[in-house]
């Protein structure tokens, strides 16, 4: 790293105090000389921990940080802007006064079991949040949970591991899948596909901390704690902390479920479970950092912030006149100039307002229309809208069946896209059936024929597998995906390489 006190970032932001520093970068207070305020700037070197595949996550990284800034909730902090410059990767964020989750854990011996639930509650509500985009976090620890003076819970880094942790970055150059190891679902241990299950089984390890005072699994390796991971039972809370109610130690062992379908089936259900436990409104004791006061006394304010005008909302654009007819091909311009900008979101909002009027002046199955469709759903997908993509991906993929027949190339990729959405909204058994129903399209020459896409497919549900458990079927499956890629492209193939890794670190933890 270059970077030193008062260098100024992207022309806006000056650094002031080095405040973390880490394998992927640093972390600095500093000044926005357009705003005048104190921010939080990250900046990540992705080619310390990804070789050749750096270009990629830079790609990856404005994306990520564009989706992540879509997800409104108060636990989670604010991303003001992101970007590059030279070789480091710069986000910059809300600045948070408060101290990290783990500094407020070792500040006492032990750590109150009320403020352990009102913790975890409080993640519960962010996750919730998060999962609904669907962003997935993969690197929730006390590190990344900040606890501000009034008891709010702050969660940080949403976006940044998941850039870190993709389907071409799924593994570091060292075979080792990305994470911090003590807090690693055996799902994201194994580099398989991590969803919202993967999250709370971090919040699982997580309380365990918080309650007994030390993770469930620890170690001198990392590869061994990844082990313990897999195989091991993790110990009551209540051997060590007897006052911890019995409901709050069964839930944490749901958590640590190592089958993902053994766990809460969401965040909104480990908050209701949670919701029983949590103290009834009353007086706080006016201690800072209490995550319990915002259970105590929902929304009050804090007594030492100083008081300052509440913001006046911006007046509201003038809507334009209800007769007025929509000029589809100028809003067509309008989403192309917005795409070759990166505008994704307003792009999307455009498309889906005009696709109505479209289908009223052109006709529902019209060239034009269905031209429309498809865009919208490529530009749904493409903003992260997953959960709005799938039901219009899965009409275009029925349509085209219907005229075009089953093996139609292009149906078949929009049943891929379906897959797609199904994998990054958590749902691994539903994309598994949907990759395994595609697969003999792609690998049957005389019908669809695309080996690259039969190779990518397969390695897609070696990966789901791994999610679900079926570690052997995985290892099957991924062992016959290397042999053909390198009998068709040659050992030094990127995903011969990659399978590669894969296969050698499952033999690591399954040994």
């Amino acid at each position: 790293m270059t970077a030193t006190t008062g260098h100024v970032v992207s022309g806006r932001y000056e650094l002031s105090t080095l405040i973390g520093q880490g394998g992927m970068g640093q972390v600095w207070t500093a000044y926005d000389q357009r705003l005048d305020r104190r921010v939080a700037v990250k900046l990540l070197r992705p080619d310390k921990v990804a070789g050749q595949e750096a270009d990629e996550l830079r790609r990856r990284f404005v994306r990520e940080c564009r989706v992540t800034a879509q997800v409104d909730h108060p636990g989670l902090v604010t991303v003001h802007d992101a970007g590059s410059e030279g070789e480091e990767l710069f986000l910059v964020m809300q600045y948070v006064d408060g101290v990290d989750l783990s500094a407020h854990l070792a500040e006492r011996e032990a750590y109150p079991w009320p403020w352990a639930v009102a913790v975890a509650a409080q993640l519960c509500a962010v996750l919730s949040a998060v999962h609904a985009v669907p962003i997935v976090h993969r690197d929730l620890k006390p590190r990344n949970v900040m606890v501000k003076q009034d008891g709010t819970v702050t969660v940080l880094d949403l976006g940044v591991a998941s850039v870190m942790d993709t389907d071409t970055t799924r593994l570091t150059h060292t075979g080792s899948p990305i994470g911090s190891p003590a807090y690693m679902a055996p799902e994201q241990a194994m580099g398989g596909a991590v969803g919202p299950y993967t999250d709370l089984y971090a919040l699982g390890v997580l309380m365990h901390e918080l309650l007994s005072g030390d993770v469930p699994f620890s170690g001198s390796t990392a590869l061994g704690v990844l082990h313990r991971h897999l195989y091991e039972p993790p110990q009551p809370v209540r051997q060590s902390r007897p006052e911890v109610p019995e409901a709050l130690e069964a839930l944490v062992l749901r958590l640590l479920a190592k089958d993902p379908q053994h766990r809460p089936a969401s965040a909104q259900e480990v908050y209701e479970s949670l919701a029983p436990l949590l103290p009834a409104r009353g007086i706080p004791g006016g201690e800072p950092l209490d995550p319990t006061r915002p259970f105590l006394r929902p929304h009050a304010p804090w007594p030492d912030r100083a008081r300052t005008p509440a913001p006046q909302p911006a007046p509201a654009a003038p809507a334009p006149p209800a007769d007025e007819k929509a000029d589809v091909a100028r809003a067509v311009d309008e989403v192309k100039r917005l795409l070759g900008e990166g505008r994704i979101t307003q792009a999307v909002d455009i498309l889906g307002a005009i696709l109505p009027v479209a289908a009223e002046q052109h006709g529902g199955n019209s060239p034009v229309v269905r031209t429309l469709r498809k865009q919208y759903a490529a530009t749904l997908m493409d903003d992260g809208q997953y959960r709005r993509a799938l039901p219009e991906l899965r009409r275009l993929a029925d349509e085209r069946a219907s005229e075009a027949g089953q093996a139609d190339p292009q149906s078949l990729r929009f049943r891929y896209d379906v897959a797609q959405c199904l994998e990054q909204l958590g749902e691994p058994a539903a994309a598994l059936a949907e990759y395994r129903s595609l697969l003999p399209y792609y690998e049957n020459q005389y019908v669809s024929g695309d080996p690259v896409l039969a190779h990518d497919v397969r390695r897609r549900i070696g990966h789901l597998l791994l999610a679900l458990g079926d570690r052997p079927a995985a290892h099957d499956t991924l062992a016959r995906l290397l042999m053909d890629v390198e009998r068709l492209h040659g050992p030094a193939h990127p995903l011969a390489a990659e399978v590669r890794r894969t296969l050698q670190w499952l033999g690591q933890v399954r040994g």
